[in-house]
């Protein structure tokens, strides 16, 4: 017997909860269908997703932990705090970890209970279209059961690209999913791929003890940052230990009990040999359509594999849309999450909005970095006239204050209109910085804008004022 719903959403991470609770509070019957348990010690299935269980939420509590670590042996005593040698408990770590994000993933559940959105066991896959032209349902078949609504959204995700005849145990070979429950410090790990999560892992088990590599194919450290950003944070990294290697090509892999033996060739064109105890593989993610039958329904997918939308989110099928990872853009949960509610207010009649040129991004590493909106190389490359304000927090007192005076705010603003056209961090809480240039940008705002906004004092956002300022060449601190 079929059960019916206005909306069935596809997949329960960011994008879907959060399209499935909109879509509840403006008056929709609603379900949502989720088939991976994750460490679910009961196999129920988790919400959250990726980002919950294995991805953002995982990851900043073991930065947390692993960066309270590395103060308390190389920053207390320039404080004069003397606490003697430091030593990590892992398994309390991940202990830790573990039940924030059982905290979390329980929390939505109460969500969905508080909110009457359905929760359904079980793998959505495309059945088909039934009905008249008027009263027209889709078919969707989740575990046993088979659902019909009017409509459906389609969040489910992403998953790691692996490295082609290298397989994944998690236990020597790691993807996220393993990099974020090793269970003892590695004396040697090696990270496949520079990009976010290659640099947040690589960071945690680095400020733990490993001896960190990190091979990274493309010839440019941080092609999506700015340059001056990707340059600053290169140095940094180099500084900490973290060991870069750039435009490598990746030979044999030979994996053992023991470890793993890694041969490369450097962009010189010379072979070596790399010996870990582990490593991580972090060379992107790929969209997530498996089993969902979306060749019987023809629902297109790109060259990549990905759910071809508008810019609306909406497919080619009428009432079908996708959200998240596994279409085109950015794969962050905060585009998801705001795709979700856009196609949720579209399926009201709302004037849904998402606007793409302001999406964040952020790298929790330390120093943290952050931006938003266009890099100075993309203005360069567009023909595009700017002005630069850019100044270091080394000049700001609550830095200093802090210990932690690495880095500087960069804002990009038109030459002839002062509109911000972009905003780049790199620094201490970079990550909560960057939401003033968000916001600014959202309303068009321009650096004068920013320059004429009374900013408490001593705060770390004062040189967001001050890199404003800088636009027009009249800092005041600096």
């Amino acid at each position: 017997m079929s059960k019916h719903f206005d909306v069935l959403v596809v997949g329960g991470g960011p994008g879907g909860y959060v399209a499935a609770i909109r879509a509840a509070q403006l008056g929709f019957n609603v379900a949502c269908c989720e088939s991976n348990a994750y460490a679910d010690p009961k196999g129920e299935p988790r919400l959250g997703g990726t980002c919950l269980n294995v991805g953002c939420i995982p990851s900043k509590a073991l930065l947390h932990t692993s960066h309270l670590f590395e103060e308390t042996g190389h920053s207390f005593a320039e404080q004069g705090i003397s606490v003697g040698t430091a030593t990590i408990d892992v398994g309390k770590m991940l202990a830790r970890k573990n039940g924030i994000v059982k905290q979390l993933t329980s929390g939505i559940k109460g969500l969905f209970k508080k909110n009457k959105v359905t929760l359904l066991n079980g793998h959505g896959s495309f059945v088909g279209r039934k009905g008249s032209a008027d009263s027209e349902v889709w078919q969707i078949k989740v575990g046993d059961d088979l659902i019909e609504a009017k409509q459906v959204i389609v969040a489910t995700g992403s998953k790691a690209r692996h490295l082609p005849g290298v397989p994944v145990d998690n236990e020597i070979v790691c993807d996220n999913i393993g990099a974020l429950d090793i269970d003892s410090v590695p004396k040697k790990l090696a990270v496949i791929g520079a990009g976010v999560i290659g640099l947040e892992m690589g960071s945690v088990w680095r400020r733990l003890g490993a001896e960190v590599t990190i091979l990274e194919a493309l010839p440019d450290f941080l092609s999506l940052a700015d340059g001056d950003v990707a340059k600053e944070a290169a140095k940094v990294f180099a500084k900490q230990g973290l060991k870069i290697i750039l435009g490598i090509e990746i030979g044999d892999v030979k994996v053992s009990q023991k470890g793993v033996s890694i041969d490369y060739t450097d962009k010189e064109g010379t072979e070596h040999k790399l010996d870990a105890d582990r490593m991580i593989v972090s060379i992107g993610r790929i969209a997530n359509t498996d089993g969902l039958d979306a060749d019987k329904v023809g629902l297109k997918l790109n060259d990549r594999g990905q759910i071809e939308v508008d810019s609306h989110c909406r497919t080619n099928l009428p009432g079908v849309w996708a959200v998240g990872d596994v279409v085109a853009g950015p794969m962050l949960a905060h585009k998801a999450m705001e795709e979700g509610v856009m196609v949720a207010e579209m399926m009201a009649g709302q004037a849904g909005h998402c606007n793409f040129d302001t999406i964040p991004w952020v790298i929790y590493t330390s120093p943290e970095i952050a931006w938003v909106g266009k890099t100075e190389q993309q203005l360069k490359a567009a023909g595009i006239s700017y002005r630069v304000g850019k100044i270091p927090f080394a000049a700001n007192g609550r830095a200093l204050g802090m210990g932690d005076p690495t880095g500087f705010v960069k804002m990009l603003a038109c030459a002839e209109t002062d509109r911000i056209l972009g905003v780049h961090v790199i620094g201490a809480n970079a990550s909560e910085l960057i939401s003033e240039g968000v916001v600014a940008m959202e309303f068009g705002a321009a650096s004068e804008d920013l320059a004429r906004i009374c900013h408490a004092h001593p705060t770390l956002s004062e040189v967001v004022h001050e890199a404003a300022l800088a636009c027009d060449k009249r800092p005041l601190h600096f």
